[in-house]
């Protein structure tokens, strides 16, 4: 058996884990903070081992959730407030920097918690039923959850019952991966990876138990189970359908926050551009004052956006939305296209937007608004930008990622 080593906890990594810095090198600790002292026994096989805290910080509270560091959720409930904020600052300002961009980094703004709107858990079948959870941190354990402080309470409420619906079609031997929505007129399921390919009795019972649980919609691996009620999410007041998978901002409350951000910053543009716009985040609130043009290569989330305008756009005074179905990775609006456009909002995956930032960067364009899950890519979007002659005014990190490493940011350029 490994013997416990103590560390001296130097500073935070970019995950949220404490770094201690050895002659060997440097050793990354979960659930520590800087100026701690802490003995760690190694484990036995998966995990993170046993932490003993020798000396805490100053900065370190009581976790909120009975979970914590069993679950793989969250990462940093043991965080004081004050300190928190700083490192989900620090986490954008590091990235900026590296890129070399100067401009004004605004305070974080919390989506708060207790909100999250969806979730994938793991399921698989056990002898005494089955088991629906997050993975332990470092582990291929499914956690059941009693408890969660980021989502929203009728996912949590449901955990039994969601359980109860997916047992009849998993098996033991693998696991299933479970997608819950909390959407306005019901839970979404879907599930992937259970028993391929189901026969009629378990379709039945499926069905059954969803019309018994009252869940909206259940699809498995791709299938259509049981749709009672179409689910529904409200984009700047215009009720939208929401697509099987279909993306969405993690809560309502960032949601609000970013669109109000987005809306304050295109204020008086007449003409604008929604790029990567799915299904209608930010469409349907720059439409109330602005003609629209909407990008986006996913049929299924351009459909639902059409339908909602369609339907709901005379309601709500919207502006002419203009659709377009385009891979914008492959097939960038090109600076002649972006000539008649007062304002450009662009609001990427992941992996940014490196060739869209690039075509914009050779535009006229007098205003752009960025939005992203991923600080990284943002940066190095933004650099293209700056370096076609764009001011990087401004980025304000929001939090709907709570207690995780995850951030989202909201960033305006404009031409001088």
């Amino acid at each position: 058996m490994a013997e416990p080593q103590e560390y001296t906890i130097e500073k935070l990594g970019h995950q949220g884990d404490g770094i201690a810095v050895t002659e060997q090198g440097e050793v990354y600790i979960p659930y520590t903070l800087p100026g701690e002292r802490v003995l760690i026994t190694p484990p036995q096989g998966e995990g993170t081992g046993k932490l003993s805290i020798l000396k805490p910080s100053d900065d370190r509270v009581t976790p909120p959730c009975k979970h914590f560091k069993k679950c793989g959720g969250c990462s940093s409930q043991h965080m004081s407030a004050s300190f928190y904020t700083a490192w989900k600052e620090s986490l954008v300002r590091t990235v900026l920097d590296a890129e070399n961009l100067t401009t004004e980094l605004k305070p974080l703004i919390s989506a708060g918690s207790g909100n999250r709107r969806r979730a994938s858990f793991a399921a698989t079948r056990t002898k005494r039923g089955a088991q629906l959870g997050f993975y332990g941190k470092a582990t291929h354990t499914i956690i059941p959850l009693e408890e969660c402080h980021i989502l929203a309470p009728e996912i949590v409420q449901a955990f039994s019952a969601i359980a109860d619906l997916v047992g009849p079609g998993l098996s033991r031997k693998g696991r299933a991966s479970v997608a819950v929505t909390a959407s306005e007129t019901g839970l979404d399921i879907a599930v992937e990876g259970g028993k391929a390919n189901p026969d009629l009795a378990m379709r039945q019972t499926l069905a059954e138990w969803a019309d018994k649980t009252d869940i909206a919609r259940l699809t498995w691996d791709g299938e259509m189970i049981s749709e009672r009620r179409l689910p529904v999410l409200t984009h700047a007041g215009v009720p939208t359908p929401l697509p099987p998978g279909g993306f969405l901002q993690a809560s309502a409350a960032s949601e609000t926050i970013m669109v109000d951000l987005v809306r304050d910053a295109v204020a008086g543009a007449r003409n604008v551009a929604d790029l990567f716009a799915g299904s209608g985040t930010f469409t349907f609130a720059l439409s109330k004052f602005a003609k629209t043009l909407a990008v986006e290569q996913d049929e299924p989330a351009l459909g639902a956006l059409e339908r909602a305008f369609n339907r709901e756009g005379p309601n709500h005074n919207l502006k002419t939305v203009t659709l377009e179905k385009r891979n914008l990775f492959r097939r960038p609006l090109l600076p002649h296209e972006l000539k008649n456009f007062d304002a450009v909002v662009f609001d990427p995956p992941r992996a940014g937007a490196k060739a869209q930032a690039a075509e914009l960067a050779k535009s006229n364009v007098p205003v752009i608004v960025g939005i992203s899950c991923n600080p990284a890519t943002f940066a190095r979007d933004a650099s293209l930008l700056v370096a076609g002659g764009y001011e990087l005014v401004s980025v304000t990190p929001v939090d709907q990622f709570i207690w995780s490493p995850h951030i989202e940011v909201v960033g305006i350029f404009k031409r001088p």
